[in-house]
């Protein structure tokens, strides 16, 4: 019969049965002062996966790190089988100036992983993190918003070709999945390659926490954790209806093609048709508009919240949507109105 083993990291151990809040040095200040991580390690009694729940990898993405924190300090997790690593706020320096990027010299840590240990700040930094709570997992999920003036409707971004990344993206149980590995350097890509199954979870806005964002994430983490026999006494859930969507023809950014302010006609999660005004972008007098249509049928993943836009920016995010998925959407009497 299996036994459960301890949790080990550079320093330390948490031992079956047992829970560590950890403040665990990554980096230093310009003054030498220890950069501390916070990091919660729960490791079940009974043998299981181990699976990293992150977040805050840009710094101020807020939603994941109440999602991470409630795992970790509110839930029961008196049954758990196996380990649960928890890392709310991954770029502590960004969370503290409330910046997306590393202040220093404004590097991305979710472009740096697996970090190196004689390269730069950045990868130094993530170096420290993948090694001592990424690698000794099985499964993550690691948890985003939009950038700031933007919003996302919550969706799943996963590797669909990766059978055991699948398992976690479905698991999950969102309406939407955006299929892809991701760009190089990102935390769920390159865990992914090391055969710790890890999806990226998108949410709502930078900057707040909101709060229907955060409770239906906390049942996609309950769901997967139940798939993968953590937790043995949830169920999994299903979202009613989902889409996959997958390559660069199945999703677009609808683009600014003028100057001016944006009267969004719809929300994110949205359903458009083919032919509809999306919005409508005006100069400062209304005297010049210009309607911008959707493309195609699809959902609105992702839309401006700042609304003012110079030729070029991003408007909103469209995925296309096949007949099927719009009959069963219709069916359940989840599509928007206008707004």
């Amino acid at each position: 019969m299996n036994t459960a083993a301890p949790f080990t990291y550079d320093g330390g151990r948490v031992d079956p049965g047992e829970t560590a809040n950890v403040r665990y040095t990554v980096s230093e200040t310009y003054l030498g002062d220890p950069v501390r991580l916070p990091v919660t390690i729960v490791n079940g009694a009974e043998p299981g996966p181990t699976a990293f729940l992150s977040a805050a990898a840009h710094g101020d993405e807020l939603n994941g790190v109440e999602v991470v924190r409630e795992v970790a300090h509110e839930w029961d997790l008196s049954d758990l089988r196996g380990t649960l690593v928890c890392l709310p706020v991954l770029n502590v320096p960004g969370f503290i100036a409330q910046e997306r990027y590393l202040p220093v010299y404004d590097r991305d840590l979710n472009r740096s992983f697996p970090g190196k240990a004689d390269s730069t700040s950045a990868k130094r930094m993530a170096r420290r993190i993948f090694d001592n709570f990424v690698e000794p997992c099985d499964i993550g999920l690691d948890f985003h918003t939009s950038t700031r003036g933007r919003t996302n409707m919550l969706h799943v971004r996963a590797d669909m070709s990766d059978d055991r990344v699948a398992r976690v993206a479905k698991a999950f149980a969102s309406n939407l999945i955006i299929d892809g590995d991701g760009p190089d350097g990102t935390l769920r890509r390159e865990a992914s390659r090391r055969d710790i199954a890890t999806a990226t979870i998108e949410m709502g806005e930078a900057h707040r926490f909101q709060r229907e964002f955060i409770d239906r994430a906390l049942v996609g983490v309950e769901s997967v954790l139940a798939e993968f026999g953590l937790l043995p006494t949830q169920q999994v859930g299903w979202p009613g209806w989902r889409t996959v969507v997958e390559g660069s023809s199945e999703k677009t950014w609808l683009r600014a093609d003028a100057g001016g302010l944006v009267d969004m006609h719809y929300d994110r999660g949205s359903v458009v048709r083919e032919g509809e005004a999306v919005c409508t972008i005006a100069n400062p007098f209304k005297t010049e508009t210009t309607v911008v249509d959707a493309p195609f049928t699809g959902l609105l993943v992702g839309v401006l919240e700042n609304p003012v836009v110079y030729p070029g920016n991003p408007l909103c995010h469209l995925a296309k949507l096949d007949g099927k998925t719009l009959a069963a959407i219709e069916r359940d009497g989840d599509v928007r109105s206008p707004g």
